[in-house]
């Protein structure tokens, strides 16, 4: 299930990844790169063509074909700072998706892994740019989201909660999204993290 999928990893470089409220006085930024990094060579055992990355803030940038050696190059490449608007990044990688879907050139399916700390500007937009994706797809496992929290913000741990529990509610043909917290990840494997964002 894992295999004959695209991989793409969001990566939220905000102004409020500085905080310091990691173990060992750590800022979140410097806290998720480690298991960030793992992700993405599991990511790359399974799609070895390179994962799609993203960092975002105020604005987003994206890398192609991107090797998980090369993920430690784009965390010294990138500062925190600015906003967190995830609705137009997390737009952007859907919609790379279609489009290379509807060209013929997409695999099987995507699985688009989200590691943030906090609430997004706009959580309506998020809401809605996931419920309309839901809504173009056949099948429930052809697109999996999922968020990554870093960080113990209780407003940000409701609100990925909802897009986990309540997006059906809110008229999504599927629910395509999982959550899980960084510290949670600890105690599975990373194939675990990688099937519960299809499955769960």
């Amino acid at each position: 299930m894992l295999e004959n999928r695209d991989y793409t990893l969001i990566v939220d470089k905000s102004g409020s990844m500085t905080i310091k409220d990691r173990p060992g006085g750590k800022s979140r930024w410097q806290y998720m790169q480690e298991s960030t990094l793992a992700v993405a060579s599991k990511c790359e055992e399974y799609d070895p063509d390179g994962i799609t990355v993203y960092t975002f803030s105020s604005r987003f940038k994206r890398y192609d074909n991107v090797t998980a050696n090369k993920v430690g190059q784009i965390f010294r490449e990138n500062e925190p700072s600015g906003r967190t608007d995830l609705a137009a990044v997390l737009g952007d990688a859907i919609h790379n998706y279609f489009t290379r879907k509807a060209r013929g050139s997409a695999k099987q399916g995507e699985t688009i892994v989200v590691v943030t700390d906090g609430e997004p500007d706009d959580r309506k937009a998020v809401m809605r740019t996931i419920v309309e994706a839901s809504r173009q797809l056949e099948r429930d496992e052809e697109l999996a989201i999922s968020f990554i929290q870093v960080g113990g913000d209780p407003e940000a741990a409701r609100f990925l909660r909802a897009l986990d529990d309540e997006l059906e509610a809110a008229g999504a043909k599927f629910d395509i999204v999982d959550t899980i917290t960084i510290d949670d990840m600890e105690e599975m494997t990373l194939t675990e993290v990688l099937l519960n964002a299809i499955t769960d």
